[in-house]
């Protein structure tokens, strides 16, 4: 049960920067997971769940050697940026594709004060998530942009929270189909109080202190709790459209005139929401060959200086 407990927490009664759509598939879950007979639902740490220990370290290790070898011979550090967005590695499901903001901001850094990355890249496919940590982690990336260049390539959605760390990055590259924007916040709350009374149950529930029974989902929504929503929504509201616009360059008002709408492609640099359209693979070999051109550059200076103090030498 406590994973469901965790997973409603996610969900419900807090403002999220997801596409609608994936809303929509959260809550339809939720509203079929609550009512499952739990014996028959596999618990956090289900040994089914979990990698297989005999061979999954081995695997892990030739993996990130394989990675560790294609940075140095590239320059450039890939970074995935996939799926439903969570604050914490803790909220992650083994079923589903996750990415929490704190494993980002980690490998964020290790990519910045690794000597062999000149370049980072997002790779940016998500409908968004979370908004609690969402705005501390774009920060982030805008300042840590300012050491390494760092390009998010939309491969194929960045959509609310997705499109908000894309927008902190140094620039942002769209193919002809990858979509970006719902630059937006929703919010919803589950109102059980009609199937608990069909069921034939009753809560009762008794607190101190005005706002301790807000957004009670065994209650109808009261005007006071439906405010106390609606503050939080437009409160992050406007936090994301001011740091959209701050890192695009954009006014405020150009922001909010997307009405979180989704663009694909052209639309989306027509928009200022992005800056460049490139498949992700072309993308990638663009700024491999950049990185590459550089190398070759810096070795020929520093052959150069090298041959000038020889040669001042031999004069002495």
């Amino acid at each position: 049960m406590r994973q469901y407990l965790r997973a409603s927490s996610l969900l419900f009664n807090q403002p999220l920067l997801v596409a609608p759509d994936m809303l929509d598939l959260g809550v339809r879950w939720a509203n079929r997971a609550m009512n499952l007979n739990i014996i028959n639902v596999g618990p956090v740490g289900d040994p089914r769940l979990m990698p297989d220990d005999d061979g999954y370290a081995e695997r892990l290790a030739v993996a990130d050697s394989q990675r560790r070898n294609a940075v140095a011979q590239t320059g450039i550090e890939v970074v995935p940026v996939h799926g439903v967005l969570v604050s914490r590695g803790s909220h992650i499901n083994a079923c589903e594709t996750m990415t929490s903001y704190e494993d980002l901001r980690q490998q964020l850094r290790a990519a910045v004060a690794d000597p062999l990355v000149e370049h980072i890249v997002l790779d940016i496919d998500s409908p968004g998530g979370a908004a609690v940590g969402a705005f501390e982690l774009a920060a982030d990336i805008r300042a840590m942009s300012q050491q390494k260049p760092i390009t998010g390539i939309v491969n194929y959605m960045a959509y609310s929270g997705g499109y908000l760390i894309g927008s902190a990055c140094s620039e942002l590259v769209v193919s002809q189909t990858s979509g970006v924007g719902s630059i937006g916040v929703i919010a919803s709350h589950m109102d059980r109080s009609q199937m608990e009374a069909n069921m034939g149950v009753k809560v009762t529930t008794v607190f101190a202190g005005a706002h301790k029974n807000d957004l009670n989902p065994h209650e109808p929504l009261s005007d006071q709790s439906l405010q106390v929503l609606q503050d939080l929504v437009q409160e992050s509201y406007q936090l994301f459209v001011n740091a959209v616009a701050d890192y695009r360059g954009l006014s405020v008002e150009q922001v909010i005139a997307t009405q979180a709408a989704l663009y694909r492609g052209q639309a989306g640099i027509a928009a200022g929401l992005a800056d460049r359209l490139q498949s992700p693979q072309d993308a990638v070999d663009n700024i491999s060959r950049a990185v590459s051109m550089s190398r070759a550059n810096r070795q020929t200076g520093r052959v150069s200086v090298r041959a000038a103090a020889m040669n001042i030498q031999s004069r002495l």
